[in-house]
């Protein structure tokens, strides 16, 4: 069986600032753009066989998977279905607050004009499930974010909702998720 990595971009401003970013493009800071480059030099010195790069079409997905791209090679191209989730009225509170803990453990609401987590869900699990298809012949790195990884850990994994909720990358960690 195949699989996939994932990683979740470089630190932003808005992340220094604890503001839910979701869709709004808060860029990286100078020590996201280190972390991208130096996340980039481990792959390329692990030498680990990723074939392409797909990457959120915000700013700190993009310029995440540019730096990896050019220290390692690979190529790149964006999947729009992979961009954060719209996370309705809190974009731009504060992210640690249990009103929004709670939020990330209700599935069909859509916190005012935003996704719901079934949404994203549906267009992570379509990628996914696309991805899975051609597993054995090519390995992807999807580049995106920590409401994004969530769902890829909900697609491989068998996790409760609170698990789903608390479910948390760091700036440009890297996993390897294995299909079935």
């Amino acid at each position: 069986m195949g699989y996939v990595y994932y990683v979740r971009h470089g630190e932003t401003v808005w992340n220094t600032e604890n503001k839910v970013c979701g869709m709004v493009d808060s860029p990286l800071t100078e020590k996201g753009h280190q972390q991208a480059i130096a996340l980039g030099k481990r792959i390329a010195e692990e030498g680990l066989p990723i074939d392409e790069i797909l990457y959120s079409p915000l700013s700190r997905a993009t310029d995440t998977a540019r730096h990896i791209s050019e220290l390692t090679g690979i190529p790149m191209r964006p999947e729009p279905r992979i961009i954060e989730q719209h996370f309705g009225y809190f974009e731009g509170t504060d992210r640690y607050t249990e009103e929004f803990a709670r939020a990330r453990t209700q599935f069909a609401d859509r916190n005012g004009d935003g996704e719901s987590m079934l949404q994203i869900c549906q267009r992570v699990f379509n990628v996914l499930d696309e991805i899975k298809e051609e597993a054995d012949n090519k390995v992807y790195l999807l580049v995106a974010h920590n409401g994004i990884a969530r769902a890829v850990n909900a697609y491989f994994n068998s996790i409760s909702n609170e698990e789903y909720g608390a479910f948390r990358m760091e700036n440009c960690d890297i996993l390897r998720f294995e299909f079935k």
